[in-house]
């Protein structure tokens, strides 16, 4: 039996396509620790691994989330977690640390243990061609000049991390980027830009989509055909009045809408046509399953999960990399995207029914769903890891051996 370490950055985005991967590795016979912050322990606990709770409680997410502030928050983590995490990382002497990109922390520990590291990625795997949203860029520049308390701030803490600890192979400034010799990107080769442009040390193993905890509570039987879905996502806030205007846009055309509000109550849309159901959260796999269209931000996790069910999208981007992940939604033929500031009942309810009725949507749908799934997702994912550790001299449980 081997011990896996997996350290994340506590969102969504980055921790949902790790845990059907944690499963898999408990259900092969491996021990799994993962750290944490307590949102996400349920969920991680469900996976059969073992929690550490990162100290201090949940954090807040950097307000506003750019990548200026993102860079100041994720070295200052690195600075305050990394005392606990390594003390009890020494106690439990894990054969491999898996962390994601943007968990600096995770790699530093990987260093200071001796052990080898892999990293995941829960968007595009980035490099000169394809620019990380924490590379230095001119758009990075002038959000640092805006902001020179959060550059100082990063300055202390990206000094400190190095004065502190062994950061050999983890960038200077490009924080939410930091690669390993085995990097699992979970898209396919067909969603990645340019993805020729990446060696073996990437791997793309397809989205990680598993079974997730039911929500009793959700009217499922409610939902009538054709189902529209809508969500922005959870990282950034969106308006009452633009949510409402995605459920009055959709109603006509919908035989249920169903609108994800996030972090706004759903209370703030009334009043909303009587075909549409407004929840703060929506088990987003078992809706999309069911659904003719998916409006979303653009995150990652979600644009995989449409891609999965073979879904066509309108893509709101709200920032950070969504903005690139919606150009290769509509590049592959598989959406349209619309700017926030030019959403109206009149401009979604145009392309609603452009997606709806345009056969081409859900052909390209299709086919980046099928090129999704012959990735291998979650189980290929796994795969990798073991074939890793084999190579850094870690343990493979036998029965894992036989069942392949």
């Amino acid at each position: 039996m081997s011990t896996i370490a997996f350290l994340n950055i506590p969102l969504h985005g980055h921790i949902n396509p790790t845990l059907p991967v944690v499963a898999e590795l408990v259900r092969r016979g491996h021990n799994v620790r993962y750290y944490t912050s307590p949102a996400f322990s349920k969920e991680i606990e469900a996976t059969g691994a073992t929690v550490f709770l990162y100290p201090g409680g949940d954090q807040p997410l950097p307000d506003p989330p750019l990548p200026v502030t993102m860079l100041d928050g994720l070295a200052g983590a690195a600075v305050g977690l990394l005392p606990g995490v390594l003390a009890d990382l020494r106690r439990v002497r894990p054969d491999l640390v898996v962390h994601g990109a943007a968990c600096a922390w995770g790699a530093v520990a990987a260093h200071e243990l001796g052990v080898p590291a892999a990293a995941t990625f829960t968007t595009f795997a980035f490099n000169r061609t394809v620019p990380s949203p924490t590379g230095a860029s001119w758009e990075l520049l002038a959000q640092a000049a805006a902001r020179p308390g959060n550059v100082r701030s990063f300055l202390r803490s990206r000094w400190a991390l190095s004065r502190r600890y062994a950061t050999r192979g983890v960038p200077l400034f490009d924080l939410a980027n930091v690669r390993q010799p085995l990097n699992l990107v979970f898209t396919s080769r067909a969603f990645q830009p340019d993805d020729g442009a990446f060696d073996e040390t990437y791997r793309f193993v397809g989205p990680s989509i598993g079974a997730r905890l039911l929500d009793p509570s959700f009217p499922e039987h409610l939902l009538r055909t054709p189902v529209l879905y809508a969500s922005l996502g959870t990282v950034f806030d969106a308006e009452p009045g633009l949510l409402r205007t995605f459920a009055t846009a959709l109603a006509p055309l919908a035989g249920t809408a169903v609108i994800s509000t996030g972090h706004t109550d759903p209370a703030a849309l009334e009043p909303l046509p009587p075909n549409v159901v407004a929840r703060r959260f929506v088990p987003q796999t078992e809706v999309l399953a069911r659904a003719a269209l998916f409006v979303t931000h653009g995150g990652m996790n979600s644009v995989n999960e449409a891609m999965h069910a073979a879904v066509p999208m309108l893509v709101v981007p709200q920032g950070a990399d969504q903005p690139l992940v919606a150009g290769r939604v509509v590049e592959l033929g598989a959406g349209l995207t619309i700017r926030t500031e030019d959403v109206t009942d009149q401009s979604v309810a145009a392309l609603a029914r452009r997606l709806l009725d345009e056969p081409q949507f859900r052909v390209a749908a299709a086919a980046m769903q099928a090129a999704q799934r012959e990735a291998g997702g979650y189980q290929r994912a796994v795969d990798e890891l073991e074939q890793y550790l084999r190579t850094a001299g870690g343990d493979v449980p036998e029965e894992a051996r036989q069942e392949r």
